[in-house]
């Protein structure tokens, strides 16, 4: 009797109907809401959501390829999140709280991990927003958000959430952002220490290399010390444009790379670029962007790098769509001997969309520093509402010359994927991927692997799970 007044009083209260102080006190949670809600009952709004992203994967040359004699893994991973969000006048807040094992990895019967630096207890997200402008305001949206947040941008190719990766990607910063007509702006700012401090700025760069994570793309393992950007993004009629600048900083180091002594001041890395995503006619569609990057790598040796990208969809009738593209991501000549880094290192964007499903390229199994042509056609085909399957091939080949005379070319990918929707919260993704490497791809230049299977395969299949536990009316 008593869990059905309970549950009545939680029925009650998700209609703003509370008739009692009696019922309210039987759920802290939702009188807590209450009492929150009734500053501005007007402009609240309060949403809690969740999500279990099971995926098992069979690995037989992911990310780099094995060598003969070695036998390839099988596991499962989950990700489980809970996030709450609450909007109010002139205000908004948001949290999601994440967990993220392979099963096994925790003793059954004990209450705490069985290794600490694998605990996977975290937030991924925290932050609070602040409307700069009132709603009376003649600018659409003017605010400032500060906390631990994802940094999404365009097609994600430099910044970018990675939520491929059960942990994803997330940043401790302040944004100022700008919205009014169509234009969109946003200017970010990030300062990372180690722990409180006494005296001093120095940062060491590498906040989470216990725990076994290299942070940054293409082992580049040193985290940012700080950042600074500027976003400009405008929606035509024709389609989407914008502009980035962005400037990440890594401490300063003496010593090698693997075992640094961090000093004071900072090595500043600048770059520079435009996206667009643009119809020419409604049955073709055109992505692209291009970027440089300048100032110093984390050595302090001068940086001139480029990335190109240009890839066209076409629409064949309404279910089937097909279309080509290319990838210039520049990199140094193995073969000469240079005082600039030519070398461009995509940020912190979602390899995993771009350069093949197995992740061999600007990821944390690094391949060199002679950058990648990557040319690909993608097929999708929309078999009906609820299933989808997509097909990409791949062919990679070094930027520049490698030594020794080697073939540029890498190898060709495969990357097949079936998705299917049972409802809109629940859905199960499939895949399989095919590398066929050359000896190139295997060579101390490359990736580095000793009698090598030229022949790679992967397989997964995800299950996810996104339940709405809860969303008050604005009202």
């Amino acid at each position: 009797m008593e869990q059905n007044n309970t549950n009545q009083s939680r029925c009650i209260t998700l209609n703003n109907k509370v008739t009692s102080s009696k019922n309210i006190s039987k759920s802290f949670f939702l009188g807590l809401t209450l009492l929150v809600l009734g500053q501005n009952v007007a402009q609240a709004q309060l949403v809690a959501t969740g999500q279990i992203r099971e995926r098992t994967e069979a690995r037989g040359g992911q990310g780099t390829l094995l060598s003969n004699g070695k036998k390839g893994a099988l596991f499962t991973s989950q990700r489980t999140r809970l996030n709450v969000g609450f909007s109010g006048y002139r205000y908004k807040v948001y949290a999601s709280l994440q967990d993220v094992r392979v099963w096994g990895q925790d003793a059954s019967t004990i209450n705490r991990t069985t290794t600490e630096a694998n605990d996977g207890i975290m937030f991924h997200e925290a932050w609070g927003e602040v409307f700069l402008n009132d709603t009376i305001s003649t600018i659409q949206n003017l605010s400032l958000k500060i906390g631990r947040q994802e940094i999404s941008y365009d097609d994600q190719k430099v910044l970018g959430g990675l939520d491929w990766l059960q942990q994803g990607r997330r940043h401790d910063a302040i944004i100022l952002k700008f919205a009014n007509k169509g234009w969109i702006a946003d200017f970010g700012v990030a300062f990372n220490q180690n722990k409180e401090l006494a005296s001093g700025t120095i940062y060491n760069g590498l906040p989470s290399a216990t725990a076994g994570y290299t942070a940054g793309t293409n082992g580049i393992a040193h985290e940012y010390k700080s950042f600074q950007y500027a976003y400009l993004g405008r929606k035509f009629f024709f389609g989407d444009v914008s502009f980035l600048f962005f400037k990440d900083d890594f401490s300063k180091f003496t010593g090698t790379a693997a075992a640094p002594t961090f000093t004071q001041g900072v090595n500043a890395r600048t770059t520079t670029g435009f996206y667009y995503n643009v119809m020419p006619n409604r049955k073709l569609n055109l992505t692209g962007s291009l970027y440089y990057q300048g100032g110093h790598d984390k050595f302090g040796t001068s940086i001139s790098a480029k990335l190109a990208s240009i890839t066209a969809t076409y629409q064949v009738n309404r279910k089937f769509f097909i279309g080509p593209g290319v990838d210039f991501v520049s990199g140094n000549d193995g073969t000469t001997t240079a005082t600039q880094n030519n070398r461009f290192d995509p940020l912190y964007g979602t390899p995993h969309k771009f350069w093949g499903t197995m992740d061999y390229f600007y990821v944390a199994s690094p391949f060199g520093s002679q950058g990648l042509l990557n040319y690909f056609i993608k097929t999708k085909y929309n078999a009906s509402d609820k299933f989808t399957l997509l097909l990409d091939i791949h062919g990679f080949e070094s930027a520049n010359k490698l030594p020794g005379n080697l073939s540029k070319y890498l190898g060709t990918e495969f990357d097949l994927t079936a998705r299917y929707n049972f409802t809109k919260l629940i859905n199960i993704e499939g895949g399989y991927s095919l590398m066929n490497a050359t000896q190139t791809m295997a060579s101390t230049s490359v990736k580095n692997v000793t009698n090598p299977k030229l022949t790679a395969q992967w397989a997964y299949i995800s299950l996810k799970i996104s339940p709405n536990f809860l969303a008050t009316k604005k009202i």
